[in-house]
């Protein structure tokens, strides 16, 4: 959803938004989310990640800006940074892994731009993780492969692993 008026990234920067927003070529997009189940799978798995971080060697935060490229900042639910990654009030250089949670207003295909620009820009590993069907997806390295959906998100090369079955466990039951 944008708003239909274009600003610059100097204005976009200075400004502050309630959810924050993403920002693609000049248009601020809003982001979909605010329901009980997409801030319970948010919360749990910062929790998770902040938990494992020494062991991991990894830094997680959850709706950081993430600067794409020069016209494009997304900012993913959950990022995973490296351990020894260059922290930055705005994340410039590709993190390990970024994460979407799918809203009840989302779709798969609505978030795929963003995956997309995630991957291009050389993230490691995207997860999608879609609370309404309880389903966990993975993809990892540009061009993009084949989704693989699972129960078990992990990031090749890294001890990192979650198992979804448990924080599907917390969310509301479906109606």
């Amino acid at each position: 959803m944008a708003t239909g008026t274009l600003i610059s990234v100097d204005e976009y920067l200075r400004s502050s938004y309630s959810p924050d927003c993403d920002y693609v070529d000049g248009e601020v997009q809003e982001r979909n989310l605010g329901e009980f189940d997409h801030t319970t799978l948010q919360h749990y798995l910062a929790f998770i990640f902040e938990t494992k971080a020494a062991l991991w060697n990894i830094v997680v935060r959850p709706e950081l800006r993430l600067q794409v490229s020069s016209q494009r900042f997304r900012v993913p639910d959950v990022m995973v940074l490296r351990g020894d990654q260059k922290l930055e009030q705005i994340i410039r250089h590709a993190p390990l892994l970024c994460i979407e949670i799918l809203s009840s207003e989302d779709r798969f295909g609505r978030v795929e731009e963003k995956i997309v620009d995630y991957l291009k820009m050389g993230v490691d590993t995207v997860w999608v993780i879609d609370p309404a069907a309880r389903q966990g997806y993975q993809c990892s390295g540009w061009p993009m492969r084949d989704w693989q959906r699972t129960g078990v998100l992990t990031v090749e090369g890294t001890p990192v692993r979650v198992e979804l079955a448990p924080l599907f466990e917390r969310l509301l039951p479906r109606t």
